[in-house]
This record gives C-alpha cells, structure tokens and sequence, in this order.
C-alpha cells in the first residue's frame, strides 16, 4: 500500500477522548497561579495599559511588578531610571503584543463585571491588577493552551490509532515545560505560542490537499497571529516553503505524477502566495505599531540586534543536552517525540517532511539566538511552541513502538508506564525549580537534581502543596525572596 498520505483516521465520530482531555483540565485548574511577573509583566502591560489607562504608558506596570522585574528599572528613589526610556520617551517593552490580543476579550468582560460590582457597591479596584482581571487573565491562557492540546490530539489521531494521540496529548502535556506557562506563569507568552501554533498546524493540515483562495487568506489571519504571539514562530512558515517547493516543482513538470491536472499551476500559485504574504504583513500591524510607538521604528524588536546572533557559531549540542535549560536534558520525553518526527518524515511523505523541517528551522533559530538558555526558563521555555509538534511525533513514536509487542495491552501498558515516569520526574524537576531548590537562572547540577527529586521533594511536596492552594500569597512572596537571594549571589551578566 502506498503511504504517501495514509491517514488512520479511526474515530471522528467518537468524543470520549475530547471528554477526558476536556476532565484533565477541569481538574487541573486548581494549579493555575493568577500572577503577573517577569516577562509576564511586559506581556500583561500591552493588554492592561490599553484597557484601563487607553495608553501606551506602562510605569504603574512596572511599578507594580515583582521585585527582581522592577528593581533594576527604578532608582532607590522611586523613579525610573533613563537607559529604561527609549528614543520616543515610551518605557521600554520588548515582548509581543499577540498575548494581549488574546487576552483582550476576555479582560474586557472582567473590566465590565469589575465596573458593575463597583456601581452596586463593591471597593474591588478597576485598575486591570485586581484579582478579577488576574484570574481570567490565568483562566484565559489556560484555555488557550488547553485549545492548543485539543487541536494537537485531533491532528495527531488522524494517523494513529486514538489511543496513542490521547496518550500522547496527555504525555506532553504533563512531561514538558508546558504546564509551568500554562499554570504556574501564565502571564507569559508560551501557552499562547502553543496554541497559535497548533491552530496553524491544523488549518495548514486541514485546508492541504486542495486550498481556496478563502482558505489562504484565514491561513494568513492565523499566520499573523502566530507571528504577533511569538516571533520565532516565524521558522514555523518552512511548512509553507516546503508545501511551496513541491507546489512549483510540480507545476514545471506538469506530465509527470507529481503534478496531476488538479494541481494548481504557476500563476494561480504566486497569486495565492502574493496575497498570502500581503495579508501576513497587515495583521502583523499591532506588532509594527507598537514597536514603532515605543522604539520609533516599526522594525525595531528590542531584542538581541540579528547582528550579534551566533550566526557561525550555533549552539547545537548546548541547546539539547545542556544543564543549562537544555531541551532534552530537562525535558527527557521529548527524545520520543523528536524520533517520532523522524519516523513521520519517512513514513508521510506530503505531511512528514514539511512538520520536520518546521522543527529544525525553529531548532537552527534558537541554536544561533545569544540568549537560547532563555535566562529564567523551565527547560527550553521557548520550544513550547512546538507542542503540537511534540504530540504528533510522540504519537507516532507510541504507535511505531507499539509493533514491537506481542499484544497491543503489552505496548498500553508499556506506554502508560513511560507516561507515568516521564510526568512524575517532570513534576519534581517542576517544584524543585518553582521554589528555587534548584537556581532558577543558569546551569544546574544534576548530581543535586536527582538528589532532590528522592531525598528532597517527597518531604517538601506536601507542605508546599498545601501552602499553594491555601496560603498562596505568602508562597509567592517566600519564592520571590528566594529568587531575589539567587540573584544577588549570582547576578545577570
């Protein structure tokens, strides 16, 4: 049989595995953390400045910020420092302004909630730091990563049996960095990156095989999106050139197979990828006039300039295997799904090659990118954003290995006990580096990682638990003055 497109596809009708999945996450809303902090803070800024103030100034932001964000930014004082003043007289703000779109309309109903509680009598502050916008700016990024695991599950199961996508889902979901930006900082922008991304996937997914112009211009919309949430997401458009690639190969060979009489030919491909372009740079206009507002140039990130990028020398091997939030050090389960990638590539031949490339256009990015440790981050932080690419590579990774067994309950139960290995050390790894047992910057030893995750953690988890959901304020407050001790004793270059 040829499998050049073969899709398993064994249960569109079915909806217990979206059931279960939608269950996980009703349950684990309790994790979320309704904070704004770090990075956080910059994400939030761009949505509750707006809001509330109907500006761009984001002092009382940074005013409000945690301790190690706000310090260096004001003087002993209290007033912000100049080199934090950019050449438009705007406080400087790197971070994206896709997260806020996001969370826009979700915050706006909180404001409208917040302004009637206050018209009927309530003191509750209408000033976008209150805990109604803080909570439905956690709830909101939660729902949006669990959307991105959704329609990751869903691209998954066309190709596996059901059972490996769910298992897959929920390995994933439990075994990677994700749930650090999915609950404990939700202000941040990765569970939003995951989601753009999955939605991208899915519609380039869906729409293949034959897409009208319609559907070209909602890629676009999603594009642009995925863009304004996260910039390395660009490096996820390969999918495109690859697609691109075939797509007019195929059209100069009109005779042979690879272009049938249905293939669109030369003309109808650049009219449609013109207007695809044109469409991805206007929805990429908040993103071009707010770093025009702050910075004066509407090419202006904020970032690290392109020139002083490790062009020549890229990190490679640091980037997996470092103690230093290497992605595979950190995030072990992602060795499957990465194998996983690679079985796909050989296996489907329209759909394999461009999600593989998709991967290692985005690992060649963050190699040659100077911060690609992400500073502050759980694992690779940055890599969430490919989740779903994850998923999938773990699906076919389970569903591969599954062959190798005499029964397909013998491969379950195999799989199950992976999933429960993988997502119990990742739990470990996750308390030791939320309350800063490990420093939460910089490399780590692994002698005391393993130490910890047996001698440490078991004794400290029930306490600490317990504080967290009862005493969270206090929690926060002790973690935040455990993360300003490491500082001190390790400052940033």
């Amino acid at each position: 049989m040829d499998q050049q497109d073969f899709s398993a596809s064994p249960a569109y009708g079915s909806r217990k595995s979206e059931r279960l999945l939608l269950l996980f996450f009703l349950f684990s809303l309790p994790f979320l953390n309704p904070w704004v902090r770090g990075d956080g803070v910059g994400y939030y800024a761009f949505a509750r400045a707006p809001l509330i103030q109907h500006n761009l100034d984001f002092t009382e932001d940074y005013r409000h910020a945690n301790e190690s964000f706000r310090g260096p930014r004001f003087d002993e004082n209290g007033q912000l420092r100049p080199i934090f003043r950019t050449a438009t007289d705007h406080l400087e703000n790197h971070f994206t302004v896709g997260p806020a779109i996001l969370w826009t309309p979700f915050l706006l109903l909180a404001h409208v909630g917040v302004l009637l509680s206050r018209a009927l009598g309530s003191s509750v502050t209408a000033d976008g730091f209150s805990a109604p916008y803080r909570i439905t700016m956690a709830l909101a990024t939660a729902f949006y990563g669990f959307l991105g695991l959704l329609l990751a599950f869903r691209l998954a199961r066309q190709y596996v049996e059901e059972r490996w996508a769910l298992l897959a889902t929920l390995s994933i979901w439990w075994a990677s960095s994700l749930p650090v930006y999915m609950y404990f900082n939700p202000s941040w922008s990765h569970a939003h990156s995951s989601f753009a991304v999955a939605l991208f996937l899915w519609y380039w997914h869906e729409t293949r095989s034959s897409r009208s112009l319609a559907q070209w211009l909602t890629l676009a919309l999603i594009a642009g999106l995925m863009l304004n949430v996260y910039y390395p997401n660009a490096m996820l458009l390969a999918i495109l050139a690859v697609e691109a690639f075939r797509q007019y190969y195929g059209a100069f060979r009109p005779a042979s197979s690879v272009a049938p009489d249905s293939a669109p030919r030369i003309p109808e491909l650049f009219v449609h990828h013109t207007l695809f372009a044109a469409v991805l740079l206007v929805c990429l206009l908040p993103t071009f006039i707010t770093r025009y507002l702050i910075y004066g140039s509407a090419f202006e990130s904020g970032y690290v300039p392109l020139r002083d990028w490790n062009w020549f020398s890229p990190r490679f091997l640091a980037v997996l295997f470092s103690s230093n939030h290497g992605l595979l050090s950190w995030t072990p389960i992602l060795v499957l799904s990465i194998l996983g990638l690679f079985i796909f590539w050989r296996w489907q031949r329209r759909a394999g090659p461009p999600f593989l490339a998709a991967f290692l256009a985005f690992y060649l990015f963050i190699s040659c990118y100077p911060d690609w440790a992400g500073i502050s981050s759980y694992g690779n932080r940055f890599f969430v954003s490919l989740t779903p690419l994850f998923i999938l590579g773990l699906a076919v990774f389970f569903d591969r290995a599954a062959q190798l067994f005499h029964s397909q309950r013998a491969a379950l139960a195999a799989a199950l006990v992976l999933f429960a290995v993988f997502s119990l050390w990742n739990a470990g790894l996750i308390f030791q580096w939320g309350t800063h047992l490990i420093p939460a910057r910089g490399p780590v030893s692994f002698s005391e990682v393993v130490h910890n995750q047996f001698f440490v953690v078991p004794r400290q988890l029930s306490a600490d638990l317990h504080s967290y959901f009862l005493h969270r304020k206090a929690l926060m407050q002790r973690i935040e003055d455990r993360d300003l001790q490491q500082l001190e004793k390790n400052p940033l270059p």
